[in-house]
């Protein structure tokens, strides 16, 4: 199957894709903030440059993307049938990537906490508030 678009047009649309600063982690970021959590933003010295850093929870959030990061079970997380062989393994190498970053970060005693694109909605947030309160209780 060919692309519906040439080179140069696709070139533009995927420089487009954000890594950081996206909708989902921007929703996110409001409501934890709107609720009285404070973190800092992509913390460069943690493995995998979490999206939010908060040390007095000693807790990470990655704010994943349904297809980047093949949410298992997920509409969202498709293959792309053109160019599929570099496609499944660019998806497969991110998913690689994110175990093992989630690995290390648990090694140096962190707790990550991924949500997916898919399930950010008020019940999830605000399990997640919940969520990080409990670990306050624990500190």
């Amino acid at each position: 199957m060919t692309d519906v678009v040439d080179a140069a047009t696709r070139s533009r649309m995927m420089s487009g894709i954000r890594g950081k600063n996206t909708k989902p982690e921007l929703t996110v970021r409001k409501y934890l903030h709107q609720h009285g959590f404070r973190f800092r933003l992509h913390v460069r010295h943690l493995p995998g440059v979490p999206d939010l850093f908060l040390p007095k929870y000693r807790t990470v959030i990655f704010v994943h993307g349904c297809f980047w990061h093949q949410h298992d079970g997920c509409k969202d997380a498709t293959k792309p049938m053109s160019h599929a062989e570099f496609w499944q393994k660019k998806l497969a190498t991110n998913v690689e990537r994110d175990a093992n970053v989630i690995a290390a970060l648990s090694a140096d005693g962190w707790r990550a906490i991924v949500i997916w694109e898919c399930e950010i909605n008020e019940d999830k947030l605000a399990q997640l508030a919940s969520q990080l309160r409990g670990l306050d209780a624990l500190t």
